[in-house]
């Protein structure tokens, strides 16, 4: 993805982006029921690759698969590309684990920029505490195979009720996660840009004891005035 644009959204909450996605008739693209394992104080910035579970069946999910090095969900670990969020459609059942510490370990050591499911990690104390940002429902101990067979990577999935397309950017922060079409999160990421910049500068008013009314939105045109001399002085 474009690196400005990575820098860009690096620096903006879900809560901005979700406002600049409504404006353009996209209202459903917050992954439901999915939060930090545990919270990073960064944004999670990358394109999406893909891994799909589907519902097990006994006769197909036996321990020895992982023996195949072709198994999805190995094959997804170790072809993620650099700099890419692995986002894994596991039909929002955390009954069973996506993925465990040791394969999110390698994840982070190829350089994958973040994990996202709607189930549940096992291991997820030990997943918390690297330093790669990973988001799920809740807790999971028993392996993936006990109800989910990978069947396919890099492929259109649902997350959390959305639809996610391989390439398509994904934020998350400290709250939630985000998927942008990807052709459009080059506008997407200079929107939220400005709209950060404009929140800071109504937080920051909003401290000193003045109202909302005619500030947010900027009903009042002396406010724009004023928020243009907050900008020069701030270097926004």
């Amino acid at each position: 993805m474009n690196p400005a644009t990575r820098e860009k959204l690096m620096g903006v909450s879900v809560a901005t982006l979700c406002s600049a996605l409504f404006k353009r008739g996209l209202r459903n693209q917050t992954v439901q029921d999915v939060r930090p394992v545990q919270p990073k104080g960064r944004n999670m910035v990358g394109p999406a690759f893909t891994l799909r579970y589907m519902p097990a069946r006994e006769d197909r999910n036996a321990m020895n698969v992982f023996r195949n090095p072709k198994h999805p969900q190995r094959l997804a670990i170790e072809t993620c590309p650099e700099g890419s969020v692995l986002v894994m459609d596991s039909r929002k059942d955390p009954r069973a684990a996506s993925a465990g510490d040791i394969l999110i370990t390698r994840l982070m050591m190829r350089g994958g920029a973040g994990v996202v499911t709607d189930g549940g990690f096992r291991d997820a104390m030990t997943i918390g505490g690297l330093d790669i940002p990973a988001y799920h429902n809740r807790p999971s101990s028993p392996t993936n195979l006990t109800l989910h067979e990978a069947i396919d990577i890099n492929v259109p999935i649902g997350c959390g009720d959305v639809a996610v397309f391989p390439g398509d950017v994904i934020v998350g922060d400290d709250d939630s996660v985000i998927v942008i079409p990807v052709e459009i999160a080059d506008e997407i990421a200079d929107e939220a840009v400005e709209m950060t910049a404009y929140e800071d500068f109504v937080t920051e008013r909003v401290k000193q004891g003045h109202t909302i009314i005619g500030l947010y939105p900027a009903t009042d045109e002396s406010n724009l005035t004023l928020f243009a001399e907050w900008r020069k002085v701030n270097g926004r």
